[in-house]
Protein backbone atom coordinates (compact mmCIF):
# COMPACT_ATOMS: atom_id res chain seq x y z
CA UNK A 1 0.00 0.00 0.00
CA UNK A 2 3.10 2.32 0.68
CA UNK A 3 4.13 1.38 -3.12
CA UNK A 4 0.14 3.04 -4.19
CA UNK A 5 0.56 5.80 -2.52
CA UNK A 6 3.57 6.92 -3.27
CA UNK A 7 2.76 6.77 -6.88
CA UNK A 8 -0.54 8.45 -6.64
CA UNK A 9 1.59 11.40 -4.64
CA UNK A 10 4.10 11.37 -7.59
CA UNK A 11 1.72 10.73 -11.16
CA UNK A 12 -1.73 12.25 -9.16
CA UNK A 13 -0.37 16.27 -9.28
CA UNK A 14 1.55 15.64 -12.08
CA UNK A 15 -1.89 14.38 -14.52
CA UNK A 16 -3.30 17.66 -12.22
CA UNK A 17 -1.09 19.97 -14.10
CA UNK A 18 -0.96 18.65 -17.58
CA UNK A 19 -4.89 18.70 -17.62
CA UNK A 20 -4.86 22.57 -16.33
CA UNK A 21 -1.93 23.48 -18.95
CA UNK A 22 -3.68 21.50 -22.12
CA UNK A 23 -7.42 23.33 -20.81
CA UNK A 24 -5.11 26.81 -20.77
CA UNK A 25 -3.51 26.38 -24.07
CA UNK A 26 -4.83 23.75 -26.14
CA UNK A 27 -3.21 25.68 -29.45
CA UNK A 28 0.47 25.61 -27.79
CA UNK A 29 -0.04 21.27 -27.26
CA UNK A 30 -1.57 21.13 -30.98
CA UNK A 31 1.84 22.80 -32.23
CA UNK A 32 3.51 20.58 -29.81
CA UNK A 33 1.86 17.35 -31.41
CA UNK A 34 2.28 18.92 -34.53
CA UNK A 35 6.42 18.99 -34.31
CA UNK A 36 6.67 15.53 -32.06
CA UNK A 37 4.85 13.97 -35.10
CA UNK A 38 7.30 15.30 -37.25
CA UNK A 39 10.35 14.37 -35.32
CA UNK A 40 11.70 11.10 -35.00
CA UNK A 41 14.53 11.29 -32.66
CA UNK A 42 11.61 12.93 -30.44
CA UNK A 43 9.08 10.01 -31.12
CA UNK A 44 11.98 7.48 -30.29
CA UNK A 45 13.10 9.54 -27.18
CA UNK A 46 8.74 9.34 -26.04
CA UNK A 47 8.83 5.81 -26.97
CA UNK A 48 12.18 5.19 -24.55
CA UNK A 49 11.14 7.04 -21.67
CA UNK A 50 7.78 5.64 -22.17
CA UNK A 51 9.01 2.22 -21.99
CA UNK A 52 11.33 2.80 -19.14
CA UNK A 53 8.22 4.72 -16.79
CA UNK A 54 6.04 1.91 -17.85
CA UNK A 55 8.31 -1.14 -17.17
CA UNK A 56 9.21 0.68 -13.91
CA UNK A 57 5.33 1.17 -13.08
CA UNK A 58 4.65 -2.49 -14.01
CA UNK A 59 7.80 -3.96 -12.17
CA UNK A 60 6.88 -2.24 -9.07
CA UNK A 61 3.30 -1.92 -9.11
CA UNK A 62 1.15 -4.69 -10.60
CA UNK A 63 -1.63 -4.56 -8.39
CA UNK A 64 -4.72 -6.08 -9.73
CA UNK A 65 -6.96 -5.30 -6.69
CA UNK A 66 -10.59 -3.82 -7.23
CA UNK A 67 -10.04 -0.58 -6.04
CA UNK A 68 -8.46 2.78 -6.70
CA UNK A 69 -4.74 0.75 -6.62
CA UNK A 70 -5.74 -1.14 -10.27
CA UNK A 71 -5.52 2.69 -12.12
CA UNK A 72 -1.61 2.72 -11.67
CA UNK A 73 -1.48 -0.96 -12.59
CA UNK A 74 -3.43 0.03 -15.99
CA UNK A 75 -1.67 3.36 -16.34
CA UNK A 76 1.77 1.35 -16.60
CA UNK A 77 0.36 -1.48 -18.91
CA UNK A 78 -0.84 1.46 -21.20
CA UNK A 79 1.93 3.51 -20.95
CA UNK A 80 4.34 -0.01 -21.41
CA UNK A 81 1.96 -0.62 -24.54
CA UNK A 82 1.77 2.56 -25.80
CA UNK A 83 5.91 3.30 -25.95
CA UNK A 84 6.38 -0.21 -27.41
CA UNK A 85 3.96 0.87 -30.37
CA UNK A 86 5.98 4.15 -30.26
CA UNK A 87 9.44 2.34 -31.04
CA UNK A 88 8.05 -0.27 -33.26
CA UNK A 89 5.59 1.68 -35.61
CA UNK A 90 6.45 4.97 -35.11
CA UNK A 91 4.98 5.61 -38.77
CA UNK A 92 1.66 4.73 -37.52
CA UNK A 93 1.82 6.94 -34.24
CA UNK A 94 2.73 9.55 -36.14
CA UNK A 95 -0.38 9.26 -38.66
CA UNK A 96 -2.91 9.05 -35.70
CA UNK A 97 -1.29 11.91 -34.34
CA UNK A 98 -1.63 13.79 -37.54
CA UNK A 99 -5.41 12.87 -37.78
CA UNK A 100 -5.77 13.90 -33.84
CA UNK A 101 -4.25 17.82 -34.39
CA UNK A 102 -7.16 18.20 -36.62
CA UNK A 103 -9.86 17.39 -34.34
CA UNK A 104 -10.34 19.93 -31.87
CA UNK A 105 -11.79 18.10 -28.89
CA UNK A 106 -9.35 15.80 -28.46
CA UNK A 107 -7.24 17.80 -26.56
CA UNK A 108 -10.42 18.46 -24.41
CA UNK A 109 -11.12 15.21 -23.77
CA UNK A 110 -7.26 13.91 -22.94
CA UNK A 111 -7.12 16.59 -20.32
CA UNK A 112 -10.63 15.75 -18.86
CA UNK A 113 -9.04 11.96 -18.49
CA UNK A 114 -5.97 13.82 -17.32
CA UNK A 115 -8.14 15.50 -14.96
CA UNK A 116 -10.61 12.67 -13.78
CA UNK A 117 -7.39 10.52 -13.15
CA UNK A 118 -5.09 13.06 -11.39
CA UNK A 119 -8.16 14.13 -9.15
CA UNK A 120 -8.59 10.35 -8.03
CA UNK A 121 -4.80 9.63 -7.56
CA UNK A 122 -4.59 12.79 -5.26
CA UNK A 123 -7.50 12.38 -3.62
CA UNK A 124 -6.00 8.63 -2.49
CA UNK A 125 -2.48 10.04 -2.46
CA UNK A 126 -2.91 12.83 -0.48
CA UNK A 127 -6.19 13.11 1.48
CA UNK A 128 -7.70 9.43 2.06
Amino acid sequence: MQTSLFIAKLIGPMLLVVAVAVFARPEAFRSLLREFVASAISMYMAGFFGLLGGLALVLVHNVWALDWRVLITLIGWATLVRALVTIFAPQWIASIGAKLIEFRGVFAVAAAIDLVLGAVLTYFGYFA
